[in-house]
């Protein structure tokens, strides 16, 4: 069962995404917030799997809230869930650690998908979003790439083959069939390649992989 916070400020819009999520079996809503600095509350207290976090809410929005949940209680995992699909609110998500942006205008199944992927320790972007970050990583391409590259200079072979398949993305589950190892000995992996790397999170290792070249 995949234990979920879910925030938003609107109760209406919160009694949709909870009847979307009642569809499927194995997601519980187990806590439900109205504004951001009650969702940093409940999920210190209730230590969901996944926190669905809406954007723009009062007290505290849907971005700073993620960044203190990611200090307070990092074995959340974040889906940002919103209207906006602007630039700027896609890059500050992947910023403050969130390992899933979807829009409220996608398909359901998306939400329930995503939920999915992120609770098995993969990321997930919606497809309007993926096409997105793309596009804005398209843009400077070489420079980027000789970067990565560096980066990933320090990585021993079984890291990069890791590396390489969470920027295809792969669950853990997943990689630790494919590489024909044991799923808690990926989560090591992870753990030393986002620390080695400096980043905050698998989406953010993703796009050095793709950007170093180790992903097709």
């Amino acid at each position: 069962m995949i234990r979920l916070l879910l925030a938003d400020d609107e109760a209406m819009i919160r009694a949709g995404i909870r009847a979307i999520l009642a569809s499927d079996p194995e997601l519980d809503v187990v806590a439900e917030a109205a504004d951001g600095r009650e969702a940093v509350d409940l999920a210190i207290s209730h230590h969901p799997d996944v926190a669905l976090l809406d954007i723009r809410m009062p007290r505290l929005d849907g971005l700073a809230a993620a960044a203190e949940i990611g200090r307070a209680a990092p074995e959340v995992a974040v889906v940002m869930l919103t209207t906006f699909g602007e630039d700027d609110y896609i890059a500050k998500a992947l910023d403050v650690g969130a390992s899933g942006f979807l829009l409220k205008s996608g398909d359901p199944r998306e939400l329930i998908a995503g939920v999915h992927a992120v609770a098995d320790g993969a990321a997930y972007l919606s497809p309007k979003v993926a096409r997105r970050v793309i596009t804005q990583f398209a843009g400077g391409r070489m420079a980027r790439g000789a970067a990565a590259r560096d980066r990933i200079g320090g990585l021993t072979e079984r890291e990069r083959e890791v590396l390489a398949l969470v920027g295809a993305g792969l669950s853990n589950a997943e990689i630790a069939r494919r590489l024909h190892i044991v799923e808690g000995t990926v989560k090591a992996y992870v753990s030393a390649i986002l620390t080695r790397l400096d980043v905050r999170n698998r989406v953010q290792a993703a796009i050095v992989a793709h950007e170093a070249g180790l992903v097709a």
